[in-house]
């Protein structure tokens, strides 16, 4: 959709929002998409869409004797959250899935009517299995109230992976580093996601972490209530609500969206815990079992998904054999599985740098001095790979480099919006920086064969999809 008709789309449901029971406020996300399962994540709301007339927050200093460097949020008296701008409250009732290959109508599936949880944001999660591999399926969500008064629907459409020894072509993006209040259009959202659907059409998309930021402003998200307001409203944004409807999306989490800026185990971002933290991430966008995973798209494609906040050794603690971001079991999983792979690219996505450079004042990835040495023993293993690649989140601005002992080449996607870009200096470009790009936008990855040969294209992109930087390679 353009802005014009995505506003329209926004009033419409806006309009209607007083003869319905129940919406999709929040849409829907198509997650962990393989040759014969999905899993469908979506949130009934009290509204279609959100409050448009709500009060903003109020901030205030905290007071010295604290010893924060930051500033807390409070509403104004008498408010409660539902009355503050962009609020999404969440509403009890059920929704129904109903789905089939769209070029087979006569194979058309309707599973059962299925409750959503209030303890868990009014969120239900559906797995589908039995799906035919390299297929686009469509879509159609319902919802009643808990008294059966039918209420809203909404549709969407995905793509299934192609059998493992399939030659296919395979396009995907790579996007990080979102924030509400540093959104491209203050009212549809993020630039990148019209920019992705209109110019690149991918298969799947990967959300590389800082899928938003509890410790920054409007609000200040220092519980869990404030944490799942910030959740729902930045995927009710309408170029948000749009996208995830249409394309399979996997996601990764990194420290923002857990608890705090370069968090570990333990830690408390206020009265939000650690514990909190993890659950609501797994309450918010479709999961398996595990937060670490692979997934084979043909013959072509491999990706690997890192954990990289659940394992980890504290920051603070001395460099060392025994320090490490990903623990040993999950580092085991990944060097066996990345070795014994036939893929013909194997892309690793990792929710911090391997490779960087980073600045110096950093301390919280593999190219940071503090883990120098899990860094070295990473990057070394990736040297052995042939057509292996990093593809990276949470640096907030683009980059291609090539690791000067080991010649690892690390694509970084760049933050969500160029509001969000920032955090670094051409200045401080290395030998090592290939491109260099301190805005926003998106990185994408074409996989086709040439004659044959399996070719790869990496293509940065800015916020509105121009590319602004490509690179090919051939298998060896």
């Amino acid at each position: 959709m353009n802005k014009s008709t995505t506003f329209l789309f926004f009033l419409a449901l806006t309009i209607v929002s007083s003869v319905q029971a129940t919406y999709f406020g929040n849409g829907m996300k198509i997650g962990e998409v393989d040759q014969d399962s999905a899993i469908i994540w979506t949130r009934l709301t009290a509204n279609a869409g959100f409050n448009m007339q709500g009060h903003m927050w109020i901030e205030y200093e905290v007071p010295p004797e604290r010893n924060r460097k930051e500033y807390a949020s409070r509403m104004p008296e008498g408010a409660t959250l539902n009355d503050m701008a962009f609020s999404m409250p969440g509403i009890e009732g059920e929704v129904r899935l109903i789905y089939w290959p769209n070029d087979d109508t006569s194979k058309i599936v309707q599973k059962d009517w299925a409750p959503v949880n209030p303890d868990k944001d009014h969120t239900t999660q559906i797995q589908i299995d039995g799906l035919k591999p390299n297929t686009h399926y469509e879509i159609v969500l319902a919802s009643r109230n808990t008294d059966g008064k039918l209420g809203a629907s909404v549709t969407g459409e995905f793509k299934t992976a192609p059998k493992v020894n399939q030659e296919e072509e395979v396009t995907f993006t790579v996007v990080t580093c979102h924030d509400f209040i540093r959104r491209d259009d203050l009212v549809n959202g993020h630039n990148i996601y019209p920019s992705m659907a209109r110019m690149v059409k991918p298969d799947f998309m990967v959300h590389a972490g800082d899928i938003e930021y509890y410790d920054k402003p409007d609000p200040w998200a220092r519980n869990a209530e404030l944490a799942r307001h910030k959740w729902n409203r930045i995927f009710a944004l309408p170029y948000q609500v749009d996208f995830y409807r249409q394309f399979a999306s996997y996601f990764i989490k990194d420290d923002h969206e857990t608890l705090k800026n370069d968090a570990w185990p333990g830690q408390n971002y206020g009265d939000l815990t650690w514990e909190q933290g993890l659950a609501i991430y797994r309450e918010q966008v479709p999961m398996g079992e595990k937060t670490y995973r692979t997934i084979r798209w043909g013959k072509d494609v491999q990706i690997w998904m890192v954990e990289g906040r659940d394992f980890r050794s504290p920051n603070t603690m001395e460099d060392g054999p025994g320090k490490s971001i990903w623990g040993e079991e999950q580092k085991a999983w990944l060097f066996n599985s990345m070795k014994t792979s036939d893929a013909s690219f194997k892309m690793l996505i990792s929710p911090t740098p391997i490779v960087g450079p980073d600045r110096g004042s950093k301390n919280d990835n593999h190219a940071n001095e503090g883990f120098t040495w899990e860094g070295d023993q990473v990057r070394e293993f990736l040297s052995t790979l042939d057509n292996a690649f990093v593809l990276c989140g949470d640096r907030h601005w683009q980059y291609a480099t090539v690791h000067p002992e080991t010649g690892v080449r690390e694509f970084s996607a760049g933050s969500g919006s160029d509001l969000h870009a920032g955090g670094f200096k051409y200045s401080l470009r290395t030998e090592a920086h290939k491109f260099l790009r301190i805005e926003g936008g998106f990185l994408s990855v074409n996989v086709q064969r040439e004659d044959g040969v399996p070719q790869v294209t990496f293509t940065h992109h800015d916020v509105d999809g121009n590319p602004v930087n490509i690179e090919k390679f051939a298998s060896k």
